[in-house]
Parts: structure tokens; C-alpha cells; sequence
């Protein structure tokens, strides 16, 4: 196979990254510089859940896999993308906005939900953004769907009062991934999406760097 085509879905990590309101904010600074030490080393401080990343099922489950426990298969395989452009500030995506993709999608597939907020990173509106209803995800589920990404700051409800998409997929050992972008450069048909984590022992969750791939047979 060789790669005709990568979309980077990565948004930067920066100290002007969004972040849940209470997660560490990222910090970069130089710990050794090339005119004092001959070389370049920088010091990172940042949470489990900063720019582009992925929820391990522990993220919220006590007995939820960790990160460096869910299977590396959860991170990678052929996107599905689901166009939801056009909801308004806090709206749910509903069953109706999806039922036309649910016939399309398989057991190990990823499913990328295109709200188009990523436009919106670094605005107050980037916390108002529209949020998966409960009954998208049960339907998904049921369909063996696991891996649920979004262009997004969250899943859930933009007021943090609930999280039902979170609890009914990591319920499943299912992995969530927010802070997506660029999902609408994704302009060809069968995407192969890779968002690999860390390896961090124990881990809650982790920062990817995350690409769409287009494909084409040698």
C-alpha cells in the first residue's frame, strides 16, 4: 500500500491551548538550550488530556482499562466521518442527524463526529460547543463502534453538568478523542485514522498526534 495523501488532526499544543476548565494548563520552557549546554532539551508540563487526545476507560472508571492497557487496535482503522456542521452552541447531535451513517458502520471502525468547532479554538464560543445525545452513542455501541472521536473540547454537554457519552463508552472499554481538527480536509472516501497514545503506565489518557491517511493499492 503506499499513502497518497496525510491530514494532520492535531491541534498544537501550546500555553494558549483550550483546556477543561481545571485541567494544568501546558507549559513549555527550555531546560537546555544549544549556546549554554551544546543542545536543545525542552521541559513539558501539561495534563493526560491536553490539545489532541484520547480518554482511557479509567478516565472514568475506577476499573476502566488504563491507557497503556487498552488495545493499540482502538487507535487506528478506517474512519467513518460524520457530518454534523451546522448545530448551534450547546445543541445535541441527534439520532436523526446520524441514522443516514449507522448502515455504513462495523465492529473496529472509528467514527469522527464533524461538528466544524475546531474553527473556534481560542474563542470564549469554543466552550459552547454542541454535544453527542446518548442515544447516538447507545446506537453505536450496539454496532461495535469503540472508538468515538470529535472536533470538539468535549463529548458531552458544554455545561459539565452530565457526562452520559463518557460513562456509556468507557462502560463499553470504549476510548473517547477530543480536540480533533482539520476533519473537513478529510475529502476522501475510506480514511485510515491513526491516534496513537503515550505508553504511559497507568495512564488516565494521553495527547496524540493524530492523522487521517488516504490510501491507494500498489
Amino acid at each position: 500500500m503506499n499513502i497518497k495523501k496525510i491530514v494532520d488532526l492535531s491541534m498544537p499544543i501550546t500555553s494558549q491551548t483550550p483546556i477543561y476548565p481545571g485541567d494544568p494548563k501546558p507549559h513549555i520552557t527550555p531546560a537546555a538550550t544549544f549556546a549554554e549546554n551544546g543542545y536543545n532539551v525542552s521541559r513539558l508540563v501539561l495534563g493526560s488530556h491536553s490539545g489532541t487526545h484520547v480518554d482511557a476507560p479509567f478516565h472514568f472508571r475506577e476499573d476502566g482499562l488504563r491507557i497503556d492497557e487498552v488495545p493499540l487496535t482502538c487507535f487506528l482503522g478506517k474512519g467513518v466521518v460524520i457530518d454534523v456542521t451546522g448545530k448551534n452552541d450547546g445543541e445535541a447531535i441527534t439520532l436523526d442527524d446520524v441514522t443516514a451513517y449507522l448502515p455504513r458502520l462495523e465492529p473496529g471502525m472509528i467514527v469522527l463526529f464533524h461538528t466544524g468547532w475546531s474553527q473556534y479554538a481560542g474563542t470564549e464560543r469554543y466552550f459552547r460547543h454542541p454535544y453527542i445525545a446518548i442515544d447516538v452513542i447507545q446506537a453505536m455501541l450496539e454496532r461495535g463502534i469503540r472508538t468515538f472521536f470529535i472536533d470538539a473540547l468535549n463529548i458531552d454537554p458544554p455545561d459539565g453538568s452530565s457526562f452520559p457519552a463518557h460513562e456509556a463508552i468507557t462502560a463499553a472499554n470504549g476510548v473517547i478523542g477530543e480536540n480533533f481538527t482539520n476533519f473537513d480536509k478529510i475529502d476522501f472516501a475510506n480514511p485510515y485514522i491513526i491516534a496513537l497514545p503515550l505508553y504511559l503506565p497507568k495512564g488516565d489518557g494521553s495527547p496524540v498526534r493524530a492523522v487521517a491517511v488516504e490510501l491507494e493499492s500498489c
